[in-house]
Parts: structure tokens; C-alpha cells; sequence
């Protein structure tokens, strides 16, 4: 075993301007005798340093494609907000082309372009799905803001079928968000909103069909348990019964349309993995694992998706991914080195799919191990996850398989921070830590070079009681290093770093150099 890199999921570094610290107000003697006896030092997470928007956070899926890519990876969510600074958004093939499909559905037919008199008689209808917060994560309502001016500018007729958050965002600001929607709304002519749906049900990924299916039979058949007269109270009133935005059960809008033969959906999520279940059932993409929600006749509509969701859908894409080459990975096994990835399922594509690069390909020399994360409704109930889990996984394989290099990711901090449950969030960081120094021990036996680090905050700033944080946080993280001896090897962290730098690091540590394509730095120095 030569190399570890493990991955504490949204560790992040409080301020004394933030909330309530779970990181800090833990009992961590087993990081903090790393930090003591190692090299350590901090990172930056957030805007430009890992290919974001200037003052936007980070996540998991930014943060692990740009400690693979060994570089800073410029994402969908900065290219499609500056295209709409510069306005080649306003071009985009993609979107235009599901704009044409829904005017009257005269894509390829010869005829003019039609008047929106002609579009309404048509009953063509575009349809924005997607998630309308400002959290950055899986999108930004801007982007929603841009289509329906588009929209508005081109006399399409659009309606919206809003996603709240929660999660990435304090757990009411939908209903600033919505308000802000109705009046780009009212200033534009279109994009009324047609259902209201919390993330929960609309954007689960984890084979929850059954709750997926309460979002499409809102969108499509306008089936739901609640109505009301705006989103703006449908949310108010999903408040006065005690359910905050993540888990806004299915709403309709008085007045508002079902997604009909012809129509056209844009997505303007521009992550992928919760809006892959979604996209299956509105485009009749059907799992292998045939699930029984699934409809025997679908609509047929065209369905765009902002960005690549699944390799496997064959659908039109707004903004192709730019996949970086020479990943971590692919790096080692040209190397010749054997890998080990570790993560419980709700960070199993983080370890992977993301830490490859947003490929869906495994590398020669390369072991997956998932361990599931437990079946319950919010981590709050169960903080320690399967924590215990992937630390039994990860020592059995080193012990029994001695992969080269070791990458695992300890989900509790984020997946716990989430819920806004401070006491929750402080016993995940205390089950994460503890986890750690049974994994630190066995990997000191074996002799690797040990690093440990983390993509973005969250548990650090839980907010307060009264108003609970549940989003990541700008702060830095930790990078740790401890040589094979137990010790700091004679090496300092040096200042300024950001998560590009970790895999070169990685590389010089185990003697492998690092290709051209990684600009990344090594961090010790």
C-alpha cells in the first residue's frame, strides 16, 4: 500500500462570523492528533479556485472532479452563465430546437415561423423543470430567469414546474425564490408555474421510484393531494403544515397545464445525478431493474437536458461536457498501480464517476466497493451512516487485496449537515473521527503516505436554532498529511492551495509524474 487519500465529506473550517460549528464543538481527538503529528494546512473550496462562479460554494461533485482532474475544472454551471453574460445562450441549438418542436411542432415541415397566436392554437408548450434556488449546486435560478426571457423574447408559450431546495439553501428561502420567478413571470409573458414539488420527491437518486413518480404524475397528469392559487403559497401553505422547501409534497397551480403529446421539456438543472430518475420517466428511459412506476404510455415530448445527464440518454444537450483527460486514475493505471474506491452509496459516484473525470469508465487496476447508506428518511436519525461500514471495507481490502492507492469518502459531515440538526451534525463528526483512527491505524501498519482532506464545508456552520443552516459553506478545508512513519516527513503544507492540487501531491508522493495536462501543484513542500 503506497497512498491514501481519504475524503471527509463537507468538513469544513468554521469562522467565528458563522453559525453553530459541529466540526469545532465535536470531540475529534483522532484528527486532531493528525493535524498535530502530521503536515497540515488549508484549501480552498469555493468560486474560481475550483471552476465555479465567483462567490459560489462548493460541492461534492465540483469538489471531487477537481481533486481527480488534478487541475481546476471550469463547470457547466460557469460556462452557462457566462454564455448568458455574453448572450450565445440566446443561440443555443439545443434549447431553440425545443422551442421549434413546441411552436406548433413545424420543426422540419417547411412552414414559417410561426406567430404565438399560431402557438397557442397549437397548444405547443415548453416546459422549464428544474430545482429554483440560488444554491449552486444542482442549478441557479438565474439560469431559469434567462430561459423564460428567452422564451418570452421568441413568444413561446412556457410554463414551470418548480423544484424547492432546502438543502443547499436555508429550508424557506423558497419562497423568496418563487416570488422573484412570478415576477420574471409577470415582466416576460410566460413561464407560469404549473406545479411546486420539494427536491425530495422530484430529485431522489437513490431508486426511490415511488416518490419520483408523485413529481411526474403532478407534471404530467396533474395528480397531486394539494392545490393552490401561486407557488408563492403553495410553499406558505406547505409551511403552515410544518414541511420547510426540501419536502414540499406535490402542488398543483390552479390553471396551470399537464405536459401533453408535443410538448417540449428543458431541464435548467446543470448537475446530473438528481435529475437522471426524473428524465427517465418523462422520456420513458427504463431501468434495467424494470421499475413498476414507470407508465406503459408516456407522453410523447422532446426533453432537453442542460447538461449531460446520463451517457446512456439519448437526448439533446444544451452544453456538452468537456471532460478533462489524464485524471488521477487514468494516471495511475498507466502506472501500472492498482486502485481502491470506497464510499457508501450516497458518495459512491463521487469516488467514481466524478473522481474519473464525469466518466462513466473504470480504469485498468481499478476495485469499486459500495457499502449502502442506511434506509432511513433523513440522516438525522441514523448520523454515524454506514461509516463503520466503509472503514470495515476499506481495512479487510488492504489487508487482504494491498491496493497501490486507497481513495474513500467519509459522508456523514455533509449528509447530516443537510438536515440542519446540530446536535446530529456533531454526532456524525464524532463517528467520522472516530472511523478515521481505526482507518489511520491500519494504514500506518502497512506503511502509506496518508492524506486527508475535504471537498467543501457544511457541518461547520449549522446556523442557529431558530434558524437552522443546511447549506455547504464558503469555508476552507483541511489537508492533512501524515508520511508513513507517523510523522509530518520532514514536509509543510504550503499556503494558498485548492483541491486541484491534491493529485499531484498524491503522484510526487508515490513517485509518479504527473502529466502535463495537471497544473495543479504539490502541496508539501
Amino acid at each position: 500500500m503506497e497512498a491514501a487519500l481519504i475524503v471527509l465529506d463537507g468538513w469544513g473550517l468554521g469562522d467565528e462570523d458563522g453559525g453553530r460549528d459541529a466540526v469545532e464543538a465535536a470531540h475529534t481527538p483522532v484528527f486532531d492528533r493528525l493535524t498535530r503529528t502530521g503536515a497540515s494546512g488549508t484549501l480552498e473550496v469555493a468560486g474560481r479556485r475550483v471552476g465555479l462562479p465567483d462567490g459560489q460554494m462548493g460541492n461534492s461533485e465540483v469538489g471531487h472532479l477537481n481533486i481527480g482532474a488534478g487541475r481546476v475544472v471550469y463547470q457547466e454551471y460557469t460556462r452557462i452563465s457566462d454564455s448568458i453574460a455574453d448572450g450565445s445562450f440566446r443561440e443555443n441549438d439545443a434549447i431553440n430546437a425545443a422551442f421549434d418542436h413546441a411552436r406548433g411542432n413545424t420543426v422540419g415541415q417547411g412552414s414559417d415561423e410561426p406567430s404565438l397566436a399560431d402557438v397557442r392554437e397549437n397548444d405547443g408548450r415548453v416546459h422549464f423543470i428544474g430545482l429554483v434556488s440560488d444554491g449552486g449546486v444542482h442549478s441557479d435560478h438565474e439560469h431559469l430567469h434567462a430561459l423564460i426571457e428567452l422564451a418570452g423574447d421568441r413568444d413561446v408559450e412556457a410554463v414551470t414546474h418548480a423544484f424547492t431546495d432546502g438543502r443547499d439553501t436555508s429550508p424557506t428561502a423558497g419562497r423568496d425564490h418563487l416570488a422573484d420567478l412570478e415576477a420574471v413571470v409577470e415582466e416576460h409573458g410566460t413561464g407560469d408555474v404549473a406545479t411546486v414539488t420539494g427536491r425530495y420527491y422530484a430529485m431522489d437518486r437513490d431508486q426511490n421510484w415511488e416518490r419520483t413518480k408523485r413529481a411526474y404524475d403532478a407534471i404530467v397528469h396533474r395528480e397531486a393531494e394539494y392545490e393552490a392559487e401561486s407557488a408563492v403559497e403553495a410553499v406558505e401553505e406547505s409551511y403552515d403544515r410544518g414541511t420547510t422547501d426540501e419536502f414540499v409534497e406535490p402542488t398543483l397551480i390552479r390553471d396551470g397545464p399537464a405536459l401533453e403529446d408535443g410538448d417540449s421539456v428543458v431541464w435548467f438543472n446543470f448537475r446530473s445525478d438528481r435529475a437522471r430518475q426524473l428524465t427517465r420517466m418523462l422520456a420513458d428511459i427504463r431501468p434495467e431493474d424494470w421499475a413498476d412506476q414507470f407508465e406503459t404510455n408516456p407522453p410523447d415530448v422532446e426533453v432537453v437536458m442542460m447538461t449531460q445527464y446520463d451517457e446512456t440518454f439519448d437526448l439533446p444537450i444544451a452544453y456538452s461536457p468537456t471532460q478533462p483527460e489524464n485524471v488521477l486514475g487514468e494516471v495511475l493505471a498507466d502506472a501500472g498501480k492498482t486502485q481502491l474506491r470506497i464510499a457508501e452509496s450516497e458518495k459512491y459516484a463521487h469516488v467514481t464517476y466524478f473522481l474519473n473525470g464525469g466518466r462513466e469508465v473504470e480504469f485498468d487496476g481499478e476495485v469499486r466497493e459500495i457499502v449502502e447508506s442506511p434506509d432511513v428518511p433523513t440522516y438525522d436519525l441514523q448520523p454515524e451512516m454506514s461509516a463503520e461500514g466503509v472503514t470495515d471495507t476499506a481495512i479487510r481490502m488492504v489487508e487482504s487485496d494491498d491496493p497501490d492507492v486507497l481513495v474513500l469518502n467519509y459522508a456523514n459531515p455533509d449528509m447530516v449537515g443537510h438536515t440542519g440538526d446540530y446536535r446530529a451534525a456533531v454526532e456524525a463528526v464524532e463517528a467520522v473521527d472516530t472511523e478515521l483512527g481505526r482507518l489511520a491505524e491500519a494504514l500506518e501498519e502497512v506503511g502509506a503516505h496518508v492524506f486527508v482532506t475535504a471537498d467543501h464545508g457544511n457541518a461547520d456552520d449549522m446556523g442557529t436554532e431558530e434558524d437552522p443552516h443546511t447549506a455547504h459553506t464558503y469555508n476552507l478545508v483541511p489537508f492533512v498529511y501524515v508520511a508513513p512513519d507517523g510523522t509530518d516527513g520532514g514536509k509543510t503544507v504550503r499556503k494558498g492551495g485548492t483541491l486541484a492540487d491534491i493529485a499531484p501531491t498524491l503522484l510526487e508522493s508515490i513517485g509518479v509524474e504527473r502529466p502535463p495536462e495537471m497544473t495543479g501543484e504539490s502541496l508539501l513542500e
